[in-house]
């Protein structure tokens, strides 16, 4: 795309987020929607990307959940087998006839041994099983103990979880157009200190050989001391602008994609927190505003609807 009325400085020329300025002729977005980088690294050897602490913080609690369970029945499943392989006669009180059922008593003892419940029904007899019995009890309770320190890890990490619209605009703004978005804090934390950036990847040519330029959007105001209702951050399309006399056409020839980027100091932590998205150029509404989201209260406090946070009206063709 070529920049109208654009003068490029050498803070623009030398400008990169760390993706680099060749791209693929594939439209694929460079930040996804949560915050992730859509970007997939391969050839690494396996032991030098493998990181548990950090994957098992990250991931979500569904997968951290069932990663938990599974690894519980693993390692019940792992000592009932030796506890076969020495024979079930060195555990006392099996009540089981079948292999299968004599292998279910040995599991179900295992779960009483790693977590150290010790009913008692069922007992070790012996020196091997007294032995097996008495490194899975060790075992259960570092691992208990790691489960425990993970799942405190994952309540204490502060994140911020900033809510996004859905759209972003192209709407009227004073006598010109403003690219814009709105943003609101989905918790009931306090965000003090809030800062944004937006800069825009654009794509200037159609040839699978351009590369792609980064620039840092100029906005109406990028600083807000607090954050308790939306904020709709605005970038003044003016002759500053490398959306200056850009058309929808063009923007979608360009392949633009805006990549926003938050901090905010977290009151309730006392650290910063930072949150992450994209919009790309079929993500854009052009000729559009965003709803009016306040509403009248009976309590004598500032109301907002976030049932209409997402909405847009349609305000006509631009100029």
């Amino acid at each position: 795309m070529k920049l109208k009325n654009r003068q490029t400085t050498p803070e623009d020329e030398f400008r990169d987020l760390g993706f680099g300025s060749k791209i693929s002729s594939q439209r694929k977005r460079m930040v996804n929607k949560d915050g992730s980088f859509n970007v997939e690294r391969r050839s690494l050897p396996f032991f030098e990307s493998l990181s548990i602490y950090h994957s098992l913080l990250s991931m979500s609690w569904l997968k951290f959940n069932l990663v938990v369970l599974l690894a519980y029945i693993v390692v019940n499943l792992f000592f009932a087998s030796l506890y076969m392989l020495i024979g079930v006669n060195h555990l006392g009180g099996i009540s089981g006839v079948t292999t299968f059922e004599k292998f279910l008593d040995a599991f179900f003892f295992s779960g009483q041994t790693i977590t150290t419940v010790g009913y008692g029904v069922i007992h070790p007899v012996g020196f091997w099983a007294s032995l097996i019995s008495l490194v899975e009890s060790m075992a259960g309770l570092l691992g208990f103990a790691l489960a425990t320190g993970l799942l405190y890890g994952r309540f204490s990490r502060p994140n911020a979880k900033i809510l996004y619209s859905k759209k972003a605009i192209i709407a009227p703004y004073k006598e010109i157009t403003a690219f814009e978005f709105r943003i609101a804090n989905a918790r009931k934390n306090q965000l003090i200190e809030v800062e944004v950036q937006v800069t825009a990847s654009i794509k200037e040519s159609k040839d699978i050989n351009s590369k792609r330029k980064f620039y840092v959007l100029n906005l109406e105001r990028n600083l807000i001391n607090f954050f308790p209702l939306t904020w709709t951050i605005v970038h003044p399309i003016d002759e500053n602008s490398p959306l200056y006399g850009v058309s929808e056409t063009e923007l979608i020839d360009s392949e633009a994609e805006f990549i926003i980027m938050i901090k905010a100091f977290d009151d309730t932590f006392s650290q910063s927190v930072h949150s992450r998205t994209s919009y790309l150029y079929h993500e854009i509404v052009w000729g559009a505003k965003f709803q009016n989201i306040y509403v009248e209260s009976e309590l004598n406090v500032t109301a907002v609807d976030m049932s209409k946070f997402h909405g847009i009206d349609k305000v006509g063709f631009l100029a």
